[in-house]
């Protein structure tokens, strides 16, 4: 295995070694749209990498100044496949990966210059990798079903996962997963491939008991627990009712740090690719359910889709003195 992927401190564990909460980011896409960016493509976020990267940069300064510990590449919807239907070639499509994470980390290293002081931890950069059905762009991320094989779910997945750890990941976020298959293979590429290196594990949900292809989490909790690499484990991209409910069940199966980042409490269309206005956070603030969050048992904290700066500054508030 190439020497620059070898990896031996579990970034999480780090941080959570000395303080409370690691406070996530919160949407990338909305904030960019905020911006000025069109992101109507199946390459949804991924299309800015190749227009305005700046802008890229821009949102993870903005969550680092808000006060996340840690920021998501914009590599979610950015594979070599995907890129392929554009027109891209291979080599291209890992360059544009690995900028995902250069862009995260030179915002960050921007920001920590002007603002790191005590109570805070020197924030880290979580490469995304986000399911097969996301690259199919139909919908099929937020059902799981897909009808393919481990052979070509670990195909599709590795190039991405290598060059997000080649370009300096210091986690992986595996996230909005829907299936226990998929969650299944990505756990045993990281064995068996890039030993060494972390990830967390982050499930999309059918209800608050249930991923979305219908796996108990409790399975989905039993089944990751001997996979050392998984650093944490959790949910995303829902509703925060259904997210709550959630981490107090996976609190009951496993011994990993618990995260968490929900979506706004809007609703989400996949036909029409829309969102509806839906319930709120639950008790009041983001803030306030933050508080709820962690008394489930939560440790990693943030937003997921249509959640803002002003959101992470909320939660970020609660630890900080």
């Amino acid at each position: 295995m190439n020497s620059k992927l070898k990896k031996s401190e579990n970034p999480i564990a780090a941080i959570l070694a000395e303080y409370p909460v690691l406070v996530l980011d919160g949407a990338m896409a909305t904030e960019l749209e905020q911006h000025g960016c069109d992101l109507d493509d199946p390459l949804w976020s991924a299309r800015v990498l190749l227009e305005q990267p700046e802008k890229i940069r821009r949102v993870h300064e903005d969550y680092f100044r808000a006060g996340a510990d840690c920021a998501i590449t914009a590599s979610y919807q950015a594979t070599v496949e995907g890129f392929a239907g554009r027109g891209i070639e291979e080599q291209k499509a890992l360059e544009l990966i690995w900028s995902t994470v250069k862009l995260a980390a030179e915002a960050r290293d921007h920001v920590w210059a002007e603002v790191q002081r005590e109570g805070r931890p020197k924030p880290i950069v979580a490469g995304s990798v986000g399911p097969y059905g996301a690259y199919l762009a139909d919908g099929s991320e937020y059902v799981g079903h897909y009808g393919v094989d481990d052979r070509r779910l670990t195909e599709f997945h590795r190039p991405r996962v290598k060059a997000l750890i080649e370009a300096g990941a210091d986690i992986l976020a595996f996230e909005t997963i829907p299936s226990l298959q998929e969650a299944l293979v990505l756990a045993e590429l990281l064995k068996s491939e890039f030993p060494g290196v972390y990830a967390w594990m982050s499930f999309s949900l059918q209800d608050g008991n249930r991923i979305s292809e219908g796996t108990s989490l409790e399975e989905c909790a039993r089944a990751l627990e001997g996979y050392e690499a998984i650093a944490a484990i959790g949910v995303n991209c829902a509703p925060a009712s259904f997210a709550a409910e959630a981490i107090k069940h996976l609190a009951a199966y496993t011994d990993k740090p618990l995260l968490i980042y929900p979506n706004s409490g809007e609703t989400y269309d996949a036909s029409t690719k829309t969102w509806h206005a839906g319930e709120s956070n639950g008790c009041g603030s983001f803030a306030d359910s933050a508080l709820a969050w962690h008394e489930a048992g939560a440790r990693l904290i943030g937003g997921c889709c249509r959640t803002t700066p002003e959101q992470i500054v909320q939660v970020s508030s609660l630890w900080r003195s």
